[in-house]
């Protein structure tokens, strides 16, 4: 099995690209190039699946889930405090300031939510799995 997309709810895609443009250039990955006239922002995550964010198919506002988090892996401590700094900047709220957590044995990490509520976490040399 290979996990080809993920995708998060978005209420305002100018919003939503500018925060992610932001946060994930600060971890090496290029802009969008998703054209601004389609329904959803995408992004390539080297070695990994699609990361599309858009509005909610039914209609209705999209909403965050409650004890979600999805990780990304930064090259260095300076970089998961950028990626922080950069969501703060772009719209994005504070869920953890960078630090050693002590929840992963001292790694390097930091969390934010996006401007929808989604939660977030950067880190530097923690394994999973």
């Amino acid at each position: 099995m290979n996990l080809m997309n993920l995708r998060l709810g978005a209420n305002n895609l100018t919003r939503t690209r500018a925060f992610y443009d932001a946060t994930f250039g600060a971890l090496g990955l290029p802009p969008s190039n998703t054209p601004e006239t389609y329904p959803i922002v995408m992004y390539k995550i080297p070695g990994g699946p699609n990361f599309a964010l858009g509005p909610a198919r039914d209609g209705e506002p999209a909403t965050h889930g409650n004890g979600g988090t999805i990780l990304f892996a930064a090259d260095s401590d300076e970089d998961v405090a950028a990626w922080h700094a950069a969501g703060l900047a772009n719209g994005g709220t504070c869920e953890g300031k960078p630090e050693p957590k002590p929840q992963t044995g001292g790694k390097f990490g930091a969390y934010l939510r996006d401007p929808d509520g989604n939660k977030l976490g950067a880190y530097h040399g923690l394994t999973i799995g």
